[in-house]
Parts: C-alpha cells; sequence; structure tokens
C-alpha cells in the first residue's frame, strides 16, 4: 500500500476546494468524521455543493456559520438535511432512486470529492462499500477525489461494492461504530393491525420490497408461516435476518439472483451488519440495478410495501412533503410501485396509519397546496390502513373515493363522505 495515501481526517479534507461538488455516502455508512473535518474548514471554503440521500450519524447540516460555505443540494432529504433544505442554503432534486446514478454518470452533477465510508482492504487491496453501495457506486467510479474514512466496524459485503485502494485518493484511518436504527421497540395496535392486512397479501413465493420503519417491521413478524419468499430491495434491515435464518426468505423462485437476497443499502443494529459481513448471500447493487422497473418486474409475485404522507381521495399519493415543506424525497417508491405491478402476480401497496398522531386525515379530499404527488392515481393499486384494505386498480373516481372513504379513521368518514358528495353528485 501507498503510504503517502495515508493522513488523518484534517489533512485529507485538504484536498476540497471552494467551488467544488462533494457526494457524501448516506445512511449507515456516513463518513462522520470526513464530514466534520470538512465543516471546521468553513472559514476557508465558499460555495462548495454538498449532495447526498440520507445521512445518519452527529451531523448538523444547518450550523449558521456554514452557510456562506456550503450549499446542499439534497437527493433525498432527511432528518440531519431537512431544516437546510428548506433554508436558502439548500434545495431538493425531485428524482427517481434508480436515476441518480446518471446525474454523475452523464455528468450533470459531476462529482469532484467523494467522501465515503469503506472497509479495511482485503488481502488483494480491495474495500467494500460496505452497507451502502446504492448511489455510492456511480459517485466513486466518477469522482476525481475519493477520501475514504477506512472502518474495521464497516461490513464487507458482496455484490458491487468493491473498490480498489488504488482508486482512492486519501485514506483516513478511524474506527467508530456504525449508526443504529432499531424500530423494534416502537410497536402500537394500529401499526400491528396494518402489519396484519399488509402481510395477508403477501403469497408463498412472493419477492419482497419493504423499508425500515415499524410498518415493515410488523409485516415480517406476520410471515413466519410463509415458503419460498424472495427479497430484492433497495433497503435491507434487522427484520429479514429471522425469516432468512428459518429459511422463510430463500429466494428459491426468484427469475434473477436466484438464492441470493438483493439490496442497494441497509441501515438497522450491530446486528444487521454483522449478518451481512463477508456474507454471499447478500448482494448489496447499485440502485440503478437494485431499482431498475425492468429487473424489478422479471421476479414473480412482486410485493412493494411502501407509505404516504397523505392520500387523496382519487389515489393520489404524497410522500415526500407537507405542502412545499420537504420533508422527504421521491427515493424508490414509483420505481417499485411501477416494478411490482407490472410483476406476474404482483401487488404494489400504499399501507398508512388512517390518522396522524395529532387526529388529521391522512385520506384527505385534496392534497396541500404544493404537495407533491410521488406516486400518481394511475400507478396506486393497493392501499392499507388499520380499517382494511382496498385495492383500486381499475375503479373510477367514485369508487375510489367511496373505497379510501370505507378504510379512513371513523372520525373523518363523515367530512370524506361530504367531500366525495360535492364532487360527484
Amino acid at each position: 500500500m501507498n503510504n503517502t495515501k495515508i493522513m488523518n481526517a484534517n489533512e485529507a479534507v485538504r484536498l476540497i476546494r471552494s467551488d467544488s461538488r462533494v457526494f457524501i455516502h448516506g445512511s449507515a455508512a456516513t463518513p462522520v468524521c470526513l464530514v466534520k473535518a470538512m465543516q471546521k474548514r468553513h472559514a476557508e471554503l465558499t460555495n462548495v455543493e454538498l449532495v447526498s440521500i440520507t445521512t445518519l450519524g452527529d451531523v448538523n447540516f444547518d450550523l449558521p456559520e456554514h452557510r456562506r460555505s456550503f450549499f446542499v443540494n439534497s437527493l433525498f432529504v432527511s432528518a440531519a438535511t431537512r431544516a437546510v433544505v428548506n433554508s436558502e442554503r439548500g434545495d431538493y432534486v425531485p428524482i427517481f432512486l434508480s436515476q441518480i446514478p446518471q446525474l454523475f454518470l452523464k455528468k450533470i452533477l459531476p462529482i469532484d470529492v467523494a467522501l465515503v465510508q469503506v472497509s479495511a482492504p482485503d488481502l488483494h487491496g480491495y474495500c467494500s462499500l460496505g452497507t451502502s453501495v446504492d448511489i455510492a457506486r456511480a459517485a466513486v467510479d466518477t469522482a476525481r477525489i475519493i477520501i475514504a474514512q477506512v472502518n474495521r466496524r464497516m461490513p464487507r459485503t458482496h455484490g458491487e461494492s468493491f473498490i480498489h485502494i488504488s482508486k482512492i485518493t486519501a485514506m483516513v484511518y478511524q474506527e467508530a461504530e456504525l449508526p443504529v436504527i432499531d424500530y423494534a421497540a416502537e410497536t402500537n395496535d394500529i401499526v400491528s393491525k396494518i402489519g396484519h392486512h399488509v402481510a395477508s397479501l403477501v403469497e408463498d413465493g412472493a419477492t419482497l420490497q419493504l423499508g425500515i420503519g415499524s410498518i415493515p417491521d410488523q409485516v415480517l413478524k406476520n410471515l413466519e408461516g410463509h415458503k419460498n419468499l424472495g427479497l430484492h430491495t433497495e433497503m435491507f434491515s434487522d427484520g429479514v435476518i429471522e425469516l432468512i435464518n428459518r429459511g422463510v426468505i430463500d429466494n428459491s423462485l426468484k427469475k434473477l439472483n436466484r438464492g441470493r437476497s438483493v439490496t442497494a443499502f441497509m441501515a438497522g443494529t450491530r446486528k444487521l451488519y454483522d449478518f451481512v459481513d463477508d456474507n454471499p448471500a447478500v448482494r448489496v447493487m447499485d440502485i440503478s440495478y437494485v431499482n431498475d422497473t425492468s429487473i424489478i418486474r422479471q421476479n414473480p409475485k412482486v410485493v412493494a410495501i411502501n407509505s404516504a404522507i397523505e392520500l387523496d381521495l382519487t389515489g393520489q399519493v404524497c410522500a415526500d412533503s407537507i405542502g412545499t415543506y420537504q420533508f422527504s424525497g421521491i427515493g424508490g417508491q414509483m420505481d417499485f410501485m411501477r416494478g411490482a405491478s407490472l410483476s406476474e402476480g404482483g401487488k404494489p401497496i400504499i399501507a398508512l396509519p388512517s390518522q396522524t398522531n395529532k387526529g388529521i386525515s391522512r385520506i384527505v379530499p385534496f392534497l396541500k397546496e404544493g404537495a407533491g404527488v410521488v406516486t400518481t392515481r394511475g400507478h396506486v393499486h393497493w392501499v392499507v390502513t388499520e380499517y382494511g384494505i382496498v385495492n383500486l386498480f381499475g375503479k373510477n373516481l367514485r369508487q375510489r373515493a367511496e373505497a379510501l372513504t370505507a378504510i379512513a379513521h371513523p372520525d373523518h368518514r363523515e367530512m370524506l363522505e361530504k367531500a366525495c358528495f360535492n364532487r360527484f353528485g
């Protein structure tokens, strides 16, 4: 190994110049020490554009003293970037998760510097992008400069995760525990009912796509009696481990990657990171492959489980904003909703509590002014709340409104019935 590549974080981030675009590795792979070292240089830097999807860990992008130095151009908004994205020092790029790599590869958003976190190099000099290959694959393939936090706590994952040390400009050895996310304790009666309803739609031999959160966790807990399930999902979390270990998820009937679970990134507990470490049964792939509709549809009975902030009576799904306030992003919802609908026997599902914690209906006559439509009413099929299941496919507007009213919270059904009458007579 060329020891001149090895340096501390403060030395490494001096490779970043003003007026450059910096990619930040996301999710559990967020290179916190590199981000903080870069932020310490705020007095020396101006007009540095930061691009990323979800970032985790102890990072704050909304510090007033950084506003002259950094502009956050988010590709998916998360808690760490939400405030700054909704300010004058940030913004959001609406884009399907599957197409983000094109921004880098086609030089629409050319990357000057990539800040990533990788596993320790193996005997052949290869590090792994570990828990997040997703859009990072394209970023490291195209960046002029790659600064890597080398962390022995980062799992070595199989798939498209490997990067040779010869491609890395600077290596910062720092061991740190990865961010932990655990939704196992966040169960309540509403979530339990939704999980049970969704699980009832999953047939033996189905291929699953689900995210992280209390609802997907409950769905998985209701699948223990199933057989021959497959996993092809952008997000991989703790909930699938038990089903894989028990042989419920065996990937035996998938058309692609038979015998292997496929994902683009993962976030969970240390149990998850240890499970995927050097595990050839889990393939962590480029998001342009995992979320490609033409790939998704080839697997049998794809069940795509996604959520929403609000849903109007015609079936339009807002999943990324609260009015004009950018809360998250388009992500991969449409990639998988469409892929599932085209899969033989597939079921695209929107699952959501009938109302917010403040008692506001999530099923509404009209989306809030300025709200973004992530999934169109033409793409929505199954909708699930704690009050039941409806399938909107083939239903006209009035039938959709009546069906959605029937699974709304009882406190809001009269309001929705009036709205339905006013609109349709």
